[in-house]
């Protein structure tokens, strides 16, 4: 059986370096959604110099789209979308103090180099598993850009929300291949 390190939001300096490229991870806590126009947005906001819709300091952004919620649950099934479509916009935000980050696939140099400057992590969510992962989600609010649909940013209570460490704050990526 695989050893899953419990996780609780928000993270701090040494939670996220103890963390290491491969262990599977539980998070329980305050999470937030965002994608690609969510994060062009935010972006715009740091040019023009006004608020954030969170605070990115501690926390952890889920690069996801839930789909319509069925009565009675507290979100539709939700899962990550491809985190590259967002690497032009993370290197910004981590730099403001985005802690980590959640999605699927590779990550471009620049946001791996930011994660290691910043201290931050990456954690890769498994796709396929979106109706489990809504499971894990027990209350959702929208924080912001609700124009945006799917895209709005939400921010997700979550109980053991299943992700395995991408990338560690030394940089360590689990999508370097030796054999390549």
């Amino acid at each position: 059986m695989t050893n899953i390190k419990e996780i609780k939001t928000p993270l701090d300096a040494a939670t996220i370096k103890s963390l290491k490229c491969g262990d599977v991870v539980h998070i329980t806590g305050v999470i937030y959604t965002g994608r690609d126009a969510a994060h062009k947005r935010m972006a715009d906001m740091l040019d023009a110099g006004e608020p954030s819709p969170f605070d990115y300091a501690g926390n952890i952004i889920f690069y996801a789209g839930p789909s319509p919620t069925k009565p009675g649950d507290a979100i539709g099934s939700i899962g990550p979308t491809t985190s590259g479509r967002m690497d032009l916009f993370a290197p910004r935000l981590i730099a403001e103090g985005l802690t980590a980050m959640i999605g699927k696939g590779l990550r471009g140099n620049a946001v791996k180099q930011a994660i290691v400057t910043y201290g931050g992590v990456y954690f890769a969510g498994v796709g396929g598993i979106a109706a489990l992962m809504s499971r894990c989600v027990k209350k959702v609010d929208i924080v912001a850009f609700e124009d945006l649909g799917t895209e709005t940013i939400r921010r997700l209570e979550v109980v053991k929300l299943p992700v395995v460490v991408a990338i560690d704050s030394k940089g360590n990526d689990i999508y370097d291949r030796d054999d390549n």
